[in-house]
């Protein structure tokens, strides 16, 4: 098993760099360069690759190996960033764009395969909350290297270095990736090469529709396609929106890149590590429950504190406690989330299991990365205070969906009870 965790956090680790180096480096570049909110908010669109991936999810279920699919992926990240050093970010911004864009497509890839072989490696309950800790906590670890810890520290170092260093990391993962012997597990190597599934595969690519069909009747994915489109909005306004309110008022980019893209992410790996231990413990509908009211309280502190605009040693201390606070408890619902979407993954037909896993995974991206555009728009035109209420109105609103479902729809005790163990 710990080869296993080992693996996995490994791959969602190098998977976390682009998002890190998009969600915190970037907004913080471009405020500092005299950019609006709005434009900020658009740049989500370099995700757009992770919206699209559920298209091709089908072509890396059915050719090739996970190995290759891999090894090919890290290595075309390994071979962006190497050619990235070479840019001038304040000359060459369409430059930063492309490479994000195609750091965003290989990493989208390489998602497909990973979770794929996360499905079929991870056996029973307990494997089940330890993968998806090491994929949360690994991916987010990931975001914190890029987003804050080279924050930190790239107006000594410099781009170029910056991303010299991030090809060395990919290059060092794609040779692990090819020696693993986790790869060799006869799970993974039975579902590559059993030849009749793949020509029941065949038939249904001439056929899209009968694999949405598929995906569609499988128990519980009807409510946790409405869940993972809709779980985050609320905190992600807040999330996104927060550090750019203490940009304009209280801290410095540096102070920033410290407090919200370490610390604070921090806090999140640890509430992501601490759900895996919780799932092996209380049942995930009641821990769902509790958590997501928790999250509604913390943002109503969060909102509190837009009204004090004078910078203060004691504003600072607050917002640093708030985005912790928010960072722990939105790891913890994030490792709650995954753990959610694989248990529903494994009920469905083995051939469709890596498709069904990316379709739920490319919403939960689609729901995130939609109102993450827009939150910055919503802000330009209501300013802070008003947009914050509108983002705690829809995290409220959440967690009554989630509280409902824990007694009369898919987080029932029942009907979690029926999941493989």
């Amino acid at each position: 098993m710990n080869d296993k965790l080992v693996f996995l956090g490994l791959l969602y680790f190098v998977q976390g760099i682009p998002y890190g180096l998009q969600s915190s480096l970037l907004p913080v570049y471009l405020r500092g360069a005299g950019h609006s909110l709005t434009r900020i908010g658009f740049t989500k669109i370099l995700y757009f690759p992770w919206v699209l991936k559920v298209l091709w999810a089908p072509l890396v279920d059915r050719m090739g190996t996970k190995r290759r699919w891999l090894v090919a992926t890290v290595s075309g990240l390994a071979l962006t960033c190497l050619s990235s050093a070479a840019l001038a970010p304040e000359a060459h911004i369409w430059g930063v764009a492309g490479t994000l864009l195609a750091m965003n497509s290989l990493a989208s890839v390489q998602d497909i395969a990973v979770d794929g072989a996360a499905v079929g490696l991870l056996k029973g309950r307990g494997e089940l909350g330890l993968g998806n800790t090491a994929q949360v906590v690994g991916y987010k670890a990931g975001s914190v290297f890029a987003g804050g810890g080279l924050l930190a520290v790239i107006d000594v170092a410099g781009w170029s270095w910056m991303f010299m260093l991030l090809t060395f990391v990919y290059a060092g993962v794609a040779l692990f990736v090819w020696g693993a012997p986790v790869l060799d597990d006869e799970t993974v190597r039975g579902q590559q090469a059993d030849g009749s599934r793949r020509v029941g595969q065949g038939a249904d690519a001439m056929r899209p529709w009968r694999v949405w069909r598929k995906m569609l009747a499988v128990p519980g994915t009807p409510w946790t396609v409405l869940y993972v489109l809709t779980y985050k909005l609320g905190e992600q306004g807040a999330v996104t929106m927060f550090p750019l309110f203490l940009l304009d008022h209280h801290m410095t980019a540096r102070e920033l890149g410290f407090w919200n893209g370490v610390i604070a992410m921090g806090f999140s790996i640890c509430g992501s590590s601490l759900g895996g231990l919780l799932l092996a413990q209380f049942s995930i509908g009641a821990l769902m429950r509790r958590v997501f009211v928790l999250r509604t309280i913390s943002m109503v502190f969060q909102s509190s504190l837009l009204t004090v605009l004078e910078p203060s040693p004691l504003m600072k201390g607050m917002a640093v406690l708030s985005m912790s606070v928010q960072h722990f408890l939105g790891g913890l619902i994030t490792t709650l989330t995954f753990t959610t979407m694989m248990h529903c993954t494994q009920r469905a037909e083995e051939s469709i299991q890596a498709t069904h896993y990316s379709f739920l995974a490319t919403l939960e991206v689609l729901g995130k990365l939609t109102f993450s555009a827009l939150a910055g728009g919503v802000v330009d035109w209501f300013g802070f205070q008003v947009a914050f209420l509108f983002f705690l109105t829809l995290s409220a609103g959440t967690a009554l969906h989630v509280w409902t479902a824990t007694f009369t729809g898919a987080l029932r005790e029942h009907q979690l009870k029926e999941q493989p163990k």
